[in-house]
């Protein structure tokens, strides 16, 4: 019984494209920054993933403004808790990119309500356009987390200018 099941989270891994829509259940096991997270199966197999419809200040060097506090949001948040992640689609490196949900809570939102991340537009999708959007301009409106800044920079165009350490992310 646990070979089929080795088999099926390797293929996940490897092929998540063909496994958007299902829901994983794992423990947080490390938080890269604001939007992407490790997570292992209750198989013990690991799936980095991209949280979906959200883009976090930028980490790294040079560092984005926003960036560590976003990081530690999303650790005190999920960080060794057991999380299920709704798989969406997959990115270029082969990430998981999914809604991570605790206890009830949709942790992406989350994040862009307290002004952790922006409503990342260009892949938002159905009825998690409008609702990241109108939780965006909430954050905004009551300058919480980056937006206590007069114009905080998008992380797609702090890339394009700083390249972050040559390494992009979707």
């Amino acid at each position: 019984m646990r070979i089929p099941v080795v088999i099926f989270t390797l293929l996940l891994l490897l092929t998540t494209d063909v496994f958007a829509g299902q829901t994983v259940v794992g423990m947080v096991r490390n938080v890269y920054d604001g939007d992407t997270v490790l997570m292992t199966t209750k198989e013990q197999s690991k799936l980095k993933v991209r949280l979906y419809g959200i883009d976090a200040p930028e980490t790294g060097r040079p560092e984005q403004p926003y960036a560590r506090v976003a990081r530690r949001t999303l650790m005190y948040k999920i960080m060794g808790r057991e999380v299920t992640a709704e798989i969406i689609d997959s990115d270029k490196y082969n990430r998981a990119v999914a809604i991570i949900r605790y206890q009830g809570r949709g942790i992406n939102r989350e994040m862009v309500s307290e002004g952790m991340a922006w409503a990342y537009r260009q892949y938002l999708q159905g009825p998690y356009v409008s609702q990241y959007i109108n939780s965006e301009e909430w954050a905004r409106s009551r300058h919480k987390g980056l937006w206590r800044t007069p114009n905080p920079q998008p992380p797609w165009e702090w890339r394009k200018t700083h390249n972050n350490g040559g390494r992009h992310k979707r």
